[in-house]
């Protein structure tokens, strides 16, 4: 599950600029982020869908609640005079893990869109990040006092949303073990039976491993990606005259 939350709300309006108010600038890019990553397949609760007030404390406890494996913050930035800066920045508890994995992966492809890329800054006070047990992210998606940012947030809006999806789907299919296929030619009590038959078949021009199962020593042959892949090098050792046995397995 991917809590999102829309920063501010109710009577905190965030930072504002020209009438614009920050609160309404997070809730619209949530919601939006949200039907993309639930497009994606993935489990998308909201902490606020509409304007209303939650401190930074019951936000997080909203996700620790419901048992969140990640958890995303939206914002704007703010600078001390309008123009003054622009761009996207992520900030993370500590740069480490998936969490700093997938903010740089945000802030790239943001920056696709044409966002300055601010990189990652660590916040270990900011309260969504300190209480959330999960992963935590909270991103500034450009500064709401600066002219050309909100003109990429509204012109590029959908692009804008897209690109925090795909950082966010990237980074977890990356983090997702591969699944592939070997195949298996024996099974051995003894390490040097299965050495021997290593041997055999690295020097048919195959690449084995030896794998400890239990009490025995599994000789296995390749990796592959497909069944069908798996199939077809099964029955090429078949007529080589070996026994064996298509084994499921995670890829590094």
């Amino acid at each position: 599950m991917t809590p999102a939350d829309a920063g501010h709300g109710g009577y905190d309006n965030g930072a504002q600029y020209n009438g614009r108010k920050e609160k309404d600038d997070a809730l619209r890019l949530t919601l939006a982020v949200g039907k993309l990553l639930s497009e994606e397949g993935f489990d998308v609760h909201y902490t606020r869908t509409t304007d209303v007030y939650q401190s930074p404390i019951e936000k997080a406890q909203i996700a620790n609640r419901n048992d969140a494996d990640l958890f995303v913050s939206f914002h704007r930035n703010a600078a001390k005079s309008p123009n003054m800066y622009s761009g996207v920045q992520t900030l993370l508890y500590e740069d480490s893990g998936v969490k700093a994995a997938m903010a740089r992966n945000i802030n790239e492809e943001l920056e696709k869109v044409g966002y300055q890329n601010l990189g990652v800054s660590v916040r270990p006070n900011l309260a969504v990040l300190r209480g959330t047990k999960m992963p935590a992210l909270l991103l500034e998606v450009g500064f709401i006092d600066s002219d050309k940012d909100n003109e990429l947030f509204d012109q590029d809006f959908n692009e804008t949303a897209q690109a925090i999806a795909e950082g966010i789907t990237e980074t977890l299919k990356e983090l997702q073990p591969r699944t592939g296929y070997s195949i298996q030619t024996g099974l051995f009590r003894n390490y040097s039976n299965a050495g021997y038959e290593a041997e055999r078949l690295e020097e048919m021009g195959y690449e084995v491993n030896i794998v400890p199962w239990k009490n025995y020593f599994a000789v296995r042959v390749g990796t592959v990606d497909t069944l069908e892949g798996a199939k077809e090098l099964e029955r090429e050792l078949r007529q080589a005259g070996f026994d064996t046995l298509i084994v499921k397995e995670n890829m590094a």
